[in-house]
Order: structure tokens, then C-alpha cells, then sequence
């Protein structure tokens, strides 16, 4: 369970796009971490310099004391689209997490150790998907399709797990089932775990800490009691918020306010893209 530190880290694309802004953050070994923020706040990005997609402009991140460079196979990576190979099995797919160790050639061959298959099904068994490691992943739903990619993720062996939107277009039953075998998988592993989600409720109830971002700033480090209606207001929509908040003395409506209310996108469900859920 490694120690991540950003230091000073900026990110600009061309001349002027500010993706993330002077990030100082020290997260813990095997805390589960949640990124909150609007699209475009830098959440994605964030997660693209850790597992070494993305260089950052000025400053230095560092993963259990190393500087982060191109082979960072103790990174593991849950996705937003499953990336899984859709005629295969979900076994083969999670099997598929050894591709570091194993190679391109021996893997295309099915070289694999007994050690990797065992792997792959305890991964399996790990996300509740152990009876169905024969099914082939196409048939399966999108819930089940992402907890292979956790399993994926896991067979790689990783010491820092990030998860970039891992539930953005599923059903709010489906959401929590990955976000429960994510956290299960987290703390089984001793992994140090972040992952960015739009949900607010999913997220106050699977993260130890949270980070919101909104222009590419951290603007809020807290636990679950610190998440209130009024913090998530100031992430997501900053001075619109505040300017709201004067206008209407008396406070906003319930689901009608400024902040995400109970019937908002941002509570629960999908992520604000309009995108239609998938049963688990």
C-alpha cells in the first residue's frame, strides 16, 4: 500500500488550457479516495499523471517514494467503457491482467502460469462473478462487465488502484454493486484505492476521503461529515452558487436548489450525460 504525494503539480495543455492547478496532496497508504468535481475539473487528468498517461507540466508526483514514469505496472486501472474483449471469457478477460508480467506474444499464445489462472479466479471471486468466469463477457451486463474489469485490474497485481468514472453509465443498483466489490477488492488487497465518480450519495457512501476539484483546484479535502449540501454546492457550481444563495434568502426548494436535491443526477443514478443505465 504505497504513499501518493503531488507536489506542486500542474498540468496545461497548448497555451492556456489549465487542467490541474499547483496540486499539493498527500494521500495515505489504503485509503479509499473519491474525486468529486464538474466535468472538466481535472479529475481525469489527475488520474491520467498517476498512471503515467499524462506528464505533468511543472511539479513531481510520487507512488510509495518513486516518481511516476512509463512502466507502471503496480498501478492498476478500472475504466470508464469496460475495454473488455466481448467474445471472450470473463475468466480469459481477467486473465488478461497478467499481460505485463507475461508479455503480448506468450499471452496471445494462452501462456499462462498456474499461478495467473489462479489469480484470475480468485479476482473473479472476489467481484461475486466466480460461477460465471466461463460466461462470455459480451453477454454479460454492464455492472457485470465492469467488476471483470476490476478483476482485470486486480490479476495485474497492482499497489495503487484508480477507477476513472467506473459506474457513470449504470442503473443506481448496479452502481452500488461495483462500487461495493471496488471497496471489497480495495481493502482485501490492501490496496491504496482513488477513483473520481458524479455520484454524490454513492460516493458519501463508499469514500473515506474525498477530493473536489473544480478548475483544476483542490477546493475541498474532508471525510463523509464534511461533505455537506453547501460544499458540494461551491464544487460544482462555485460562484453560481453563491450568487444563488443571495438571491433567495430563504434558501433553495428541495430538488430545486442550487446544490444536487434528492431527484438530481449528481445524488444518484447517472452521471449528468444523459447516458441510459445498465442493470448489474
Amino acid at each position: 500500500m504505497p504513499t501518493v504525494e503531488f507536489d506542486s503539480v500542474s498540468k496545461v495543455y497548448g497555451e492556456d488550457t489549465v487542467a490541474l492547478d499547483d496540486i499539493d496532496i498527500t494521500i495515505e497508504e489504503g485509503e479509499f479516495v473519491i474525486l468529486l468535481g464538474p466535468s472538466g475539473a481535472g479529475k481525469s487528468t489527475m488520474l491520467r499523471v498517476l498512471n503515467g498517461l499524462t506528464q505533468p507540466t511543472t511539479g513531481t508526483v510520487e507512488i510509495g517514494g518513486q516518481r511516476v514514469g512509463d512502466n507502471r505496472s503496480e498501478v492498476g486501472m478500472v475504466f470508464q467503457e469496460h475495454y473488455l474483449i466481448e467474445n471472450m471469457s470473463a475468466f480469459a478477460n481477467a486473465l488478461s491482467g497478467a499481460l505485463s508480467r507475461n508479455g503480448i506474444f506468450r499471452s496471445a499464445l494462452g501462456f499462462h502460469d498456474r499461478e495467473d489462472k489462479l489469480r484470475a479466479l480468485e479476482a473473479l471471486d472476489t467481484v461475486g462473478l466466480l460461477k460465471e468466469a466461463d460466461q462470455r463477457a459480451g453477454s454479460m451486463s454492464g455492472g457485470q462487465k465492469q467488476r471483470v474489469g476490476i478483476a482485470r485490474a486486480l490479476v495485474q497485481e497492482p499497489e495503487l488502484l484508480l477507477a476513472d468514472e467506473p459506474v457513470a453509465s449504470l442503473d443506481p443498483k448496479a452502481a452500488r454493486d461495483v462500487m461495493r466489490y471496488l471497496k471489497v477488492a480495495a481493502q482485501e488487497h490492501d490496496l491504496t484505492t482513488i477513483t473520481s465518480l458524479h455520484q454524490v450519495n454513492i460516493a458519501r457512501e463508499f469514500g473515506d476521503r474525498f477530493l473536489g476539484l473544480r478548475d483544476g483546484e483542490v477546493i475541498f479535502d474532508g471525510r463523509t461529515g464534511d461533505l455537506t449540501m453547501e460544499v458540494m454546492d461551491e464544487i460544482y457550481y462555485g460562484e453560481d452558487a453563491e450568487a444563488a444563495d443571495i438571491l433567495d434568502d430563504d434558501g433553495p426548494a428541495a430538488g430545486t436548489g442550487t446544490g444536487p436535491g434528492p431527484d438530481s443526477d449528481l445524488v444518484e443514478g447517472t452521471a449528468p450525460t444523459g447516458e441510459g443505465g445498465e442493470g448489474a
